[in-house]
């Protein structure tokens, strides 16, 4: 049969999935995103059962003229998973996995989200180097570049990357890897879903274990400027195993805070040692001595558990605001502004990390992917959550503030953690050369900005 969306005509015949128009069932399901913050109504969503469906997707949006917004895990920061009036094309039931534990590769398709393909890898004792909550989605997370617990040791996401599978905004189904297609290949490892839709992503994995020694310290927040100078000065001689975020907010009513904690500013190091753990022990003991921390649970734990344990703190359909930058240390300035400015939070739900950065980040070639950040020293994304649209522009105003504040610091930007900032922004972003490069790739692969609902870089 067929169904009118508006004037077009959608043959619901020629998709395994399924079509969703409003009015059908699950509609609101299924259009919603990560963020609350974004409420949009496409005209319809095709969820995809398999890469046929993605081609005749992406020519349904080609013959219907509607614009074309690509979902995975729907975590966008910007909301650029839907849009009004567009035809959404939904990846999140691709749900495969294979993990080859002899050759230590993954495939992993594009509608999988982070828990799922650490618990298939787990299996093993091995590891895709990934972000920080488990529902964020493989594919969104690995073409903005990846960073995550265990990238010190292992590197980002698309450090592991071996080969992707791709629908080009033609509906042409080609593959990128290294030997094939190796200028796409360069541009996927960083440039988001400017060139095509990722159907399929072989990763090599690594041994990890299934035992990572990590968690939460906590000082009260008014101690932040010692621990932050001290932090600074201890991690300048962290080896490789050890990753670490900082974290501002108000303690959160979780089993793992003492109940006299929650609701109270607090300033927390998270850690996480991947490596002989008595060896991190050694490393991380003088954190747990310094000051008087209010609470203390770093332990050994399995890395399964400790991929989950900052999901409480960013529920799907929260409304949420970001705004991030890279800097290149922890001057005693920067740690002023950034103590000032936590103790102005409001909501229970704001925090917002500092990423330790560095290890084998930093060791792979700057330009042997599109991703521009291996020399940044931390990087800031500051963020703002509340349950509702009640509190949300006074917290966004407080990013806002907070983030110009640091504009002295400034030198770039993780492509996942931007906001829907503008051209500049993406621009600057990649610097001159990277960003004419991505605009050369851009216009061999998507010469009419076909994909533009997107961190949008146009055909040069």
């Amino acid at each position: 049969m067929s169904a009118t969306v508006d004037t077009i005509q959608i043959d619901e015949a020629a998709f395994r999935g399924t079509v969703v128009r409003p009015g059908n069932e699950g509609y609101d399901v299924h259009r919603r995103i990560w963020n609350g913050a974004f409420d949009k109504h496409p005209a319809a969503i095709v969820r995809c059962a398999g890469v046929a469906d993605v081609i005749a997707a992406v020519k349904l949006g080609r013959a219907s003229g509607l614009p074309v917004a690509v979902r995975s895990g729907g975590h966008s920061f910007p909301g650029l998973s839907v849009a009004d009036d567009a035809l959404m094309i939904d990846l999140s039931p691709l749900k495969g996995v294979r993990v080859d534990p002899e050759s230590r590769t993954a495939r992993v398709q594009a509608g999988v989200l982070l828990g799922e393909l650490d618990r298939e890898t787990q299996a093993f004792g091995l590891a895709v180097p990934s972000g920080i909550v488990t529902h964020t989605g493989v594919a969104g997370l690995t073409l903005g570049g990846g960073i995550g617990w265990i990238m010190r040791k292992h590197g980002l996401s698309v450090d592991q990357l071996v080969s992707v599978d791709l629908v080009t905004a033609d509906g042409e189904f080609v593959k990128a890897s290294a030997d094939e297609n190796a200028d796409l290949f360069w541009g996927l490892r960083g440039g988001g879903g400017n060139f095509g839709i990722v159907t399929e992503f072989e990763f090599r994995c690594v041994p990890l274990g299934t035992q990572v020694l990590a968690g939460p310290i906590f000082w009260p927040m008014e101690q932040s400027g010692d621990v932050l100078r001290f932090y600074r000065d201890w991690v300048a001689e962290a080896p490789d195993e050890l990753m670490t975020i900082v974290v501002h907010r108000k303690a959160p009513p979780l089993p793992i805070v003492p109940a006299e904690l929650h609701g109270k500013p607090v300033v927390m190091v998270i850690c996480c040692w991947v490596g002989d753990l008595e060896e991190g022990e050694r490393f991380i003991r003088p954190l747990r001595e310094f000051g008087s921390p209010v609470a203390d649970v770093c332990l050994p734990k399995p890395y399964l558990a400790h991929q989950a344990m900052l999901d409480p703190s960013f529920v799907p359909g929260r409304w949420y605001y970001f705004k991030s930058c890279d800097v290149a240390e922890l001057s005693d300035e920067l740690i002023d502004i950034t103590v000032e400015r936590s103790l102005q939070i409001e909501s229970p739900l704001t925090s917002f990390p500092i990423w330790q950065m560095g290890g084998a980040v930093g060791q792979v070639g700057d330009d042997e992917t599109a991703f521009n950040g291996r020399t940044a020293g931390f990087t800031y994304n500051i963020g703002a959550c509340t349950e509702t649209s009640e509190g949300f522009d006074e917290e966004r105003d407080w990013v806002r503030s907070f983030w110009s504040a640091l504009e002295p610091w400034h030198q770039g930007v993780y492509m996942n953690f931007l906001g829907d900032e503008g051209a500049d922004r993406i621009r600057q972003s990649y610097g001159p050369e990277k960003y004419g490069r991505l605009q050369t790739l851009k216009q061999k692969y998507d010469p009419d900005n076909f994909f533009r609902i997107n961190q949008n870089i146009p055909p040069g």
